[in-house]
């Protein structure tokens, strides 16, 4: 399955680590709100707003993405650039009239529909991972699905934020959900979050500290930050090019159709589905040949070029960074094996030894830039595949202000 996930982090870039004070004011009209939630995204670093409306916010110089976030009002996204700012923030919050979230709402039964749902959400938001095993959320009441049964599509949104504790990590987490969609090819979602340290002695420092690492290493960030510093491959990466093209034995998506539509008349003959046919004798045994190599998988892929160097990955130009290779990225990791989760999420996946974590990177159009962080201003822009597809879920997440002590970039 293709996986497509966005956190909605484009803006967060670290010039020095000189301390700006950002403050400001919130408002509803002319009245000043209190307990309005102003973070950084997917941070550690928030605050929220006295009685009379204001805030103060210590950040290092740089450009971010501040969430100024309060229930039953409009989220506002603020992009703030410490080279900029000058005097203090004035926000006006508008109250948020999503008819549609409401009669949703209403008809939410927590039933055992509801509870099959939750259970598909938490397998693609949380994961399945080792690490997953500990993150929980503590509020599902507050998700809300819809699924089409036509399309095989499930959504989901949730009007309050939802509560993870990940006790493997040791942060709650709090994410404010902007879309959530599955369907049997891909799944994506986008949101906003902030992390909030969990208390612990000394054990379960030195316990978070370790599976920090661990969730960091052979991650998205940690293979493009590896990329930008030219370290990919002393870092355990081996990044190889490939050509996705359609499978010539498998029918067209017009002859399948024509097949289908030639049983579908035919139903009353006696068809024998699981005869098996070598020579077609008749226009019944064309189109049940056409369905039979239907099954094939669409599309082939071919290995052309190995063991790629920076140049071929990335190209810098007027400050910024774009991936500029041709075709797609398959990623090997070679300093952590799979998973047994991964090897056996199919039903019917073959046991198997775990190999090196090996991930494909499917671009959606010429031009990603990648910013300093190691991550991609618009992730929309790629799909995912093969190992992260199985990993990058929000139990392995980071903060982006997560120094990885330990592991080199």
């Amino acid at each position: 399955m293709r996986n497509n996930f966005f956190i909605l982090w484009a803006f967060f870039t670290i010039s020095s680590f000189s301390q700006i004070e950002i403050k400001g004011t919130v408002y509803h009209q002319k009245t000043p709100l209190e307990n309005v939630a102003i973070y950084l995204n997917n941070t550690m670093l928030g605050t929220t707003t006295n009685a009379n409306g204001q805030f103060n916010l210590t950040v290092k110089e740089g450009k971010f993405e501040l969430i100024v976030s309060y229930l039953g009002f409009k989220k506002i996204n603020y992009t703030l650039n410490t080279a900029t700012y000058s005097k203090p923030l004035f926000f006006v919050l508008e109250e948020d009239e999503n008819v549609l979230d409401e009669i949703i709402i209403q008809k939410t039964v927590y039933d055992e529909e509801w509870k099959y749902n939750l259970e598909l959400f938490k397998k693609e938001f949380i994961g399945i991972t080792e690490l997953a095993k500990e993150c929980k959320l503590l509020n599902p009441e507050v998700l809300h699905f819809n699924y089409n049964a036509r399309e095989n599509i499930l959504t989901a949104f949730t009007r309050k934020p939802l509560q993870l504790k990940h006790k493997a990590l040791g942060y709650l987490i709090i994410y404010e959900l902007e879309e959530f969609v599955r369907n049997r090819n891909y799944v994506h979602y986008l949101g906003y979050s902030r992390y909030k340290e969990l208390k612990g002695g000394k054990a379960k420092q030195k316990r978070w500290k370790k599976n920090r690492i661990k969730a960091y290493n052979g991650s998205t960030v940690h293979f493009f930050k590896s990329v930008l510093n030219n370290t990919f491959t002393e870092q355990g990466f081996v990044v190889n090019q490939f050509k996705r093209v359609p499978n010539p034995e498998r029918p067209s998506e017009k002859e399948i159709k024509k097949a289908r539509e030639l049983i579908k008349l035919s139903k009353g003959l006696g068809i024998n589905f699981n005869k098996e046919i070598d020579t077609p004798k008749n226009a019944t045994d064309s189109a049940l040949v056409v369905l039979k190599k239907s099954r094939l998988v669409k599309f082939k892929d071919y290995l052309y070029k190995s063991k790629l160097s920076q140049k071929e990955i990335i190209t810098k130009k007027n400050g910024l960074v774009y991936l500029t290779f041709d075709d797609n990225l398959s990623i090997v990791y070679t300093k952590e094996k799979e998973e047994l989760a991964y090897i056996t999420r199919n039903t019917f996946s073959k046991k198997r030894e775990p190999l090196p974590q090996t991930s494909s990177l499917i671009p959606q159009k010429k031009g990603i830039i990648v910013n300093k962080n190691g991550l991609l201003i618009y992730p929309l822009d790629v799909f995912y595949e093969g190992y992260w597809s199985f990993y990058e879920k929000i139990a392995t997440y980071l903060p982006l202000d997560y120094e990885p002590v330990g592991s080199s970039q």
